[in-house]
């Protein structure tokens, strides 16, 4: 397949400032030489942002909730149906729907990017009713799908036994910058990502009365309130520092000045029993040595590159205690130097050669 003068159509649910895997993604089809038009929303707080290639973003009435489901996919479908014809890239469940239909309507190659095993998020699992509903779309379209890819190898795996697709295994790796990592490091364990139901986020803010080092955490979400009510409640202001939303280059400066990276994700969910965080590679990435729960995909990693430690227990005491041992352990410098070498391979400049060659399948 000739990749050049073609027009690709990347849609997604976000306000896109801040996720990196549809960034990375779309500044790589631009580099194998796609039109790329990114499709997302546009929300009160929305930074403004300046990408190599076109932006549409859409305003809703409705930001959350099945009816921000129903006025984003309608809105979707009429700029994709009005638009001229291209490959489309739908980002999650979410946005599949109407580009399916889409791609039935005009006869368009279709991919799709599942970033995580949606029907099983946490935020679904307790709510059965909106759980079947994702799974009815699930399981009307995945059987129908020729071109996907997911993030961690379960997940694929388990699209496969359910619904006899292949998904190839693209994970969301950083950018290579090993060159520019800081030797200096402050006493800080830094959690960057989403804030949200199951993150471990509560246990860790337990534990830092007895951590030597402050918390810094990156990042918004539904629980961001409550987090910050707990370090009121505990009186840990000078502990904790809530460091907001952060863009790429703000994220990247604030982790290398971190000694260590946590990602505590609680097994709610198959979604988060397969997860294989970006977080976890962005501070691999950074030479930051980590702290992750016993979930089996972390662990792996973990192990095979003896970056860090697995979680022993998820009391705040235990937490304490082994970050506390990690900060002061003899190796340290070790995982450190592992970090380093792990980054020259899991990077997106290598990851991303797989996604040409899932393109160079695809045939109008």
């Amino acid at each position: 397949m000739d990749l050049k003068n073609k027009r690709i159509y990347v849609s997604v649910t976000n306000d896109l400032c801040t996720d990196q895997r549809v960034s990375k993604v779309c500044n790589t089809l631009v580099d194998f030489g796609y039109e790329v038009v990114l499709i997302g929303r546009l929300l009160p707080g929305s930074w403004q942002i300046s990408r190599p290639y076109r932006i549409k973003r859409v305003k809703l009435s409705f930001n959350k909730g099945p009816l921000f489901y129903l006025n984003y996919s309608i809105r979707l479908f009429f700029f994709l149906l009005f638009s001229k014809k291209g490959v489309l890239l739908a980002n999650d469940l979410d946005t599949l729907l109407p580009n399916y239909i889409i791609s039935k309507l005009k006869k368009s190659p279709l991919i799709y990017d599942s970033h995580e095993y949606f029907t099983e998020v946490p935020e679904l699992v307790d709510r059965p009713n909106v759980q079947r509903a994702w799974k009815t779309i699930e399981q009307y379209i995945l059987p129908n799908i020729k071109h996907a890819y997911t993030v961690s190898q379960p997940i694929a795996d388990a699209y496969l036994r359910a619904y006899g697709v292949q998904f190839k295994l693209i994970r969301n790796l950083p950018y290579a910058y090993f060159s520019d990592i800081k030797s200096t490091r402050k006493d800080v364990v830094i959690y960057q990502g989403a804030l949200n139901v199951g993150r471990g986020l509560e246990d860790l803010i337990r534990a830092m009365p007895n951590v030597n080092a402050q918390l810094w955490i990156a990042g918004d979400g539904d629980v961001a309130n409550v987090l910050k009510r707990m370090v009121l409640d505990l009186q840990l202001t000078n502990k904790v520092v809530f460091l907001g939303r952060l863009n790429t280059g703000e994220l990247k400066e604030k982790t290398q000045q971190a000694k260590l990276g946590v990602s505590l994700e609680m097994e709610l969910g198959l979604n988060y029993t397969y997860a294989l965080p970006n977080k976890l590679f962005d501070y691999i990435q950074a030479g930051v040595p980590v702290l992750v729960s016993p979930l089996s995909e972390m662990k792996k990693v973990v192990h095979q590159y003896s970056v860090g430690e697995v979680m022993k227990s998820r009391h705040p005491i235990s937490i304490a205690n082994q970050l506390n041992a990690m900060l002061l352990s003899d190796n340290y410098e070790s995982w450190k130097k592992n970090c380093l070498a792990a980054a020259q391979e899991l990077n997106w400049e290598k990851e991303s050669v797989k996604l040409k060659d899932l393109l160079q399948r695809i045939q109008d």
